[in-house]
């Protein structure tokens, strides 16, 4: 199976990439890292599928060259990883880890050196322990320490680097885990979530100021969205699919790119929010280079009992991935859309995250996994679709290289374009990686 595209379908300078995180590939036991909040809650029984770890993770710390040998092989352009802040600060403050500043020399340095454009984000969710057992995304001063960690690591490595934006998906890092408490460090807690999705986008907005002060250009924000679709069509589903929106699509882009919160989220949480919220929305919002958009899914939402936001997610009848997500590529083209009309007008756009979960077996030294081709292509031919409109997406990476710790659960969800058997680590290019290094050859 092949895909319906090839790079000359899209635009001139139209980016290809591929994406990754720290705490999911590299092997958190090595190199001097300090413990996170993921390690213990990973140590906590029932929180996550065999209690596994990303202790050893697909050793991309040894094996990095190899890995991005396969990055440059598939003939991508970008590639975006994220960096570790327990790696680089093991007790989130105070001196630098120097084994951690040089392992990002080393692979900044590789992508260079192969071709390609090194995209970093500073935080994809694995908080130093020590700066959790102050509170973590609680406490207001977690801002002035992860301005602390982007001036350190930056200072490093960001005269290199492509991009950078400064926290993957903020409604992971805050409500999923304060309030649903489906990720460490998996509070569910109301006051807690309300705190920490303030004081995430202030982190944001810190690190943006001091990235800025580094004379860093090209700094962007990355936020994940599900197309929310109501159950019925009775006022009560509509109405909580909208607090839904609100909640998930609304908030963290709200904030970045217009200085507010939503309404319908103030009138659930404003009573929970920290004091003098308002007076932070200024550094919170200002100007970044581009939007990154993380998207995979749509939910069905209807009323449940019980206090705000009284909702619940039904699962709908579209084809689902191995994680149970309909597979719905009409919701990137509509977030394309309104990003680009109600936020961020003419500044670029560019997919950050797209893929899915499969089964992906290995026989006979190969995985056909036709599945994930036809889900790519149904989404690039959406981001087709938005560009025909007039939208300025600029790029499309596909989550994930490898298969890697998906976190809650372990090791058992496979999204990479790239088999990894967990035993030997050995890498083994999947039909998707294959079909996308034919798609994206240069003539």
């Amino acid at each position: 199976m092949t895909f319906t595209f090839k790079r000359t379908d899209l635009p001139d300078g139209f980016l290809f990439g591929t994406a990754t995180s720290a705490y999911q590939i590299e092997g958190h036991r090595f190199g001097g890292a300090g413990e996170t909040h993921w390690d213990s809650f990973a140590a906590t029984p029932g929180n996550v599928v065999n209690a596994e770890t990303g202790a050893v993770g697909c050793d991309s710390y040894h094996r990095w060259g190899e890995d991005l040998d396969l990055v440059a092989g598939a003939n991508l352009d970008v590639y975006r990883f994220s960096t570790s802040w327990a790696r680089v600060l093991p007790e989130g403050r105070g001196a630098p880890n120097p084994e951690g500043l040089d392992y990002y020399d080393r692979l900044v340095d590789g992508m260079l050196e192969r071709g390609l454009k090194p995209a970093a984000t500073l935080y994809h969710w694995e908080l130093p322990s020590p700066l959790s057992d102050l509170g973590g995304w609680r406490n207001r001063d977690i801002a002035g320490w992860f301005g602390d960690f982007a001036e350190v690591i930056m200072g490093r490595i960001g005269d290199r680097v492509w991009s950078a934006a400064p926290i993957n998906e903020p409604w992971c890092v805050s409500w999923l885990s304060h309030f649903l408490g489906q990720h460490a460090p998996g509070l569910r807690d109301i006051r807690a979530a309300a705190r920490a999705m303030h004081h995430v986008m202030l982190a944001h907005g810190t690190a943006i100021g001091a990235m800025r002060g580094l004379g860093m250009k090209n700094l962007g924000a990355v936020c994940n969205f599900e197309y929310a679709q109501a159950l019925d069509d009775s006022p009560e589903a509509r109405n909580v699919t909208k607090t839904y929106d609100a909640i998930y699509n609304q908030f963290f882009l709200s904030g970045m790119f217009r200085g507010r919160y939503p309404q319908e989220v103030i009138d659930g949480l404003g009573a929970y929010l920290p004091k003098g919220w308002e007076d932070d929305m200024a550094l919170i919002s200002q100007p970044v280079d581009w939007c990154g958009i993380n998207y995979y899914t749509r939910k069905l939402i209807g009323p449940a009992p019980g206090p705000w936001p009284a909702l619940a997610e039904h699962e709908g009848p579209l084809p689902k991935t191995d994680m149970g997500w309909e597979i719905y590529p009409e919701g990137l083209e509509h977030f394309l859309t309104m990003v680009a009309r109600d936020f961020t007008g003419d500044l670029p756009i560019y997919v950050t995250e797209n893929g899915m979960a499969a089964p992906d077996i290995l026989t006979d030294g190969a995985v056909r996994d036709d599945d994930r081709i036809a889900y790519i292509d149904a989404h690039v031919a959406a981001l087709r679709r938005a560009l025909d409109a007039g939208v300025p997406v600029k790029g499309y990476f596909v989550w994930s290289l490898l298969d890697n710790y998906e976190w809650a659960l372990g090791y058992g969800k496979r999204f990479g374009l790239v088999h990894v058997d967990f035993d030997s680590l050995e890498r083994t290019p999947k039909a998707s990686y294959q079909a996308l290094k034919a798609a994206l050859a240069r003539s």
